[in-house]
């Protein structure tokens, strides 16, 4: 069958560095970090005490209070970020077919606040079970999914991916697909994830996974530099709106950019740690390509997973270089978690956003706090270290791995 060409519409962001997307974009370019000391509780006692938080968010502005007691704040940030891509793409405006279109969201772990918050009261009371009659509803990962359905009043395909970090590419992958396949016309996608609290940062404390440099947080997350000790927690959502192209352009309707393949593949390695030669990162950024139908010498940019762990980062580099050959000296590469955080299950769709708006506006965001590059490193690469460069940029990937070896890649194409 003849596949349908997929373009993006409308984009939205929550983010540790802005609430909509400009704020988001203009202090990526800018080399903003968004780190700082926890304020949700008290940290003191915790080997990490800063995380990127979602900073200055009011959800009065999209609910009432007492709707907004019935969502865990995953989901605030998720409608959130929706209502902005809606408004962004023009659908609202206009007499669509809202049976055609649907809504596919990725989140790792969905409502922990709620999770946590209904726990602690119960470990505190006498036994008696006194649960809030919305703590599941709140709770479930694919709830948000469901409230941004309800709120556009969407009533194509709806549901939830949920693969760790990958989360939101998967997501992105499965929009592309069913738009591609002709099953919907246009479909909000993208991912959600609010995880810092005292059981995020315990848990992942306990994973030994977390940057513990609390003397100087907007440094913590340095991707590639020798001095990395692992990841600083972010939080937030990204919404993007894809379209079918005939669709888009018979409403006339901007256009960001064109999506054109998608690959996964699993490390099948290790539970939290990546395959130490990159394979399962090498198998989808290959899969990525053959679907997209492009060369390795047609890439510009690479919007790395790039968590700031020892293994992680040098393990994509591998992976790169093998698939790409010489043309990888050729690539800018980023990771904009040196930025942003790494916002878990929400991490694909604002990196997604990222490297659609690099694609459009033919700047990459840097790799900042790189001062010591890691000697395992090839010096010859790349990395954008610390200021955002300018260049024409035909099409990127956007990379991301989860705990459990899932790995998802997205391909993105300056629309002609």
């Amino acid at each position: 069958m003849q596949l349908k060409r997929v373009v993006v519409t409308g984009l939205g962001a929550v983010t540790p560095l802005g609430n909509n997307v400009n704020d988001y974009w203009n202090n990526l370019i800018k080399g903003v970090s968004g780190a700082a000391p926890i304020t949700r509780f008290d940290a003191s006692k915790f080997k990490t005490r800063f995380a990127c938080e979602v900073k200055g968010f009011d959800p009065e502005k999209y609910f009432d209070r007492k709707e907004a007691r019935k969502l865990d704040t995953f989901t605030w940030y998720g409608i959130a970020s929706s209502v902005e891509a809606f408004a962004d793409s023009g659908l609202d405006a206009q007499g669509i077919d809202r049976d055609e279109v649907g809504v596919i969201w990725g989140s790792g772990i969905g409502g922990l606040d709620t999770f946590q918050n209904e726990t602690f009261a119960f470990a505190k009371g006498d036994g008696t079970p006194r649960f809030n009659p919305f703590f599941i509803p709140k709770m479930i990962a694919d709830i948000c999914s469901g409230h941004i359905s309800m709120r556009f009043g969407l009533r194509g395909p709806n549901f939830t991916t949920v693969s760790a970090c990958a989360s939101s590419t998967n997501a992105l992958i499965d929009a592309f697909n069913y738009i591609r396949l002709g099953k919907a016309i246009a479909i909000v996608t993208g991912g959600s994830e609010a995880a810092i609290n005292e059981s995020g940062i315990g848990g992942f404390n306990a994973c030994m996974a977390m940057s513990t440099r609390n003397d100087d947080p907007a440094s913590a997350s340095r991707p590639y530099d020798k001095d990395r000790d692992g990841f600083v927690l972010g939080e937030g959502s990204g919404a993007i709106i894809l379209e079918e192209l005939e669709h888009a352009l018979k409403r006339g309707a901007k256009i960001y950019a064109e999506i054109i393949g998608g690959g996964m593949s699993a490390d099948a390695h290790h539970i939290t740690a990546p395959h130490p030669e990159g394979l399962g990162a090498k198998l989808v950024m290959q899969r990525a390509l053959n679907d997209a139908g492009i060369s390795p010498n047609e890439i510009d940019y690479i919007n790395t997973h790039g968590t700031s762990t020892p293994l992680g980062d040098t393990a994509e580099l591998k992976a790169i270089k093998n698939i790409f050959g010489d043309h990888a000296y050729k690539i800018n590469i980023s990771s904009t978690k040196s930025m942003t955080g790494h916002l878990l299950g929400a991490a694909g769709a604002i990196e997604g956003i990222a490297t659609i708006l690099a694609v459009k506006n033919n700047i990459i965001p840097p790799t900042i706090n790189i001062g010591n590059l890691d000697p395992e490193i090839d010096t010859k690469l790349n990395l954008t270290p610390n200021k955002m460069q300018q260049r024409e940029v035909r099409a990127a990937i956007s990379n991301t791995f989860g705990f459990g070896g899932h790995n998802a890649a997205i391909v993105i194409k300056k629309y002609k």
